[in-house]
């Protein structure tokens, strides 16, 4: 009786940590020092451009349409600084949630769930402010959002300003 004394207030401590979706399981790589990164990758950018070519010959002009294409912009991995999945708690997703809620782009509402809606509005708050196109919660973008402290360079840049 002694010892499930003991161990009733551990776990009364214990934080649950909701579960992330698949695909952001496989989105999110824990780095060095254990920091994690997240990754967005960027389609390739096509144009098909058409040209009319006279063809030779006598008679009348007969001309032939050739389709190219042409890539503007490379397919790109970008990769950038995540937190890490043990971060997602209930109440940092709720926070989370409120955020985009007073910016306009969660419809509510707040649950604590890293729910479809979460993970749609991250993904239009973070494309919108020149973030990653991803469900994938960046740090920059936690930090603009005001759920994540700023490091002490970025506070001290900050402070110059």
């Amino acid at each position: 009786m002694f010892r499930l004394l003991l161990a009733l207030p551990l776990a009364a401590c214990t934080v649950a940590v909701p579960e992330l979706p698949a695909f952001m399981e496989a989105e999110i790589a824990t780095g060095t020092e254990g920091r994690c990164h997240g990754r967005d990758i960027t389609p390739a950018v096509i144009e098909t451009v058409r040209e009319q070519i006279r063809e030779p010959g006598d008679g009348p002009t007969r001309y032939r349409t050739i389709a190219r294409q042409r890539i503007l912009h490379e397919r790109r991995e970008v990769l950038f600084e995540t937190l890490c999945p043990p971060e997602f708690t209930p109440a940092l997703v709720e926070t989370l949630q409120r955020a985009l809620v007073t910016r306009g782009f969660h419809p509510g509402p707040v649950t604590g769930q890293l729910d479809r809606a979460t993970l749609d509005a991250v993904q239009a708050f973070q494309r919108s402010s020149g973030g990653p196109d991803s469900p994938v919660l960046s740090l920059a973008s936690a930090q603009r959002l005001g759920i994540r402290a700023l490091s002490p360079d970025q506070l001290e840049v900050m402070n110059r300003r």
